[in-house]
């Protein structure tokens, strides 16, 4: 591990405590080695990113492939309901997923 990324097990005990992450003294020792790879890592990558590099989210460029939003033909509110196994009449029925009614 570099010195810009050395982590110690006090340090990763901190983070685990600020996420509310119980680990165990084995689980410590193992995540104190991940993060400390994963940290030299990033180092790594930020020798190599200078200001003329520019930040990319992909390798190759996205574009939007959505079709273009325009009013059409619409299910009247029969047809929606349909297919449901409960409604009223107007609306979809669904049961109260939390125990009570609303």
């Amino acid at each position: 591990m570099s010195e810009t990324a050395a982590l110690d097990s006090a340090q990763v005990a901190h983070l685990a405590n600020l996420a509310r992450i119980e680990l165990s003294p084995d689980e410590l020792e193992k995540l104190t080695g991940e993060l400390g790879v994963i940290l030299d890592s990033i180092a790594k990558v930020s020798e190599v990113a200078t200001p003329d590099v520019p930040a990319t989210s992909h390798p190759v460029p996205m574009s939007n492939v959505f079709r273009a939003d325009e009013p059409g033909e619409t299910l009247t509110t029969e047809q929606a309901l349909s297919g449901a196994p409960e409604h009223d009449g107007t609306r979809f029925a669904v049961s109260a997923i939390l125990g009570e009614e609303q």
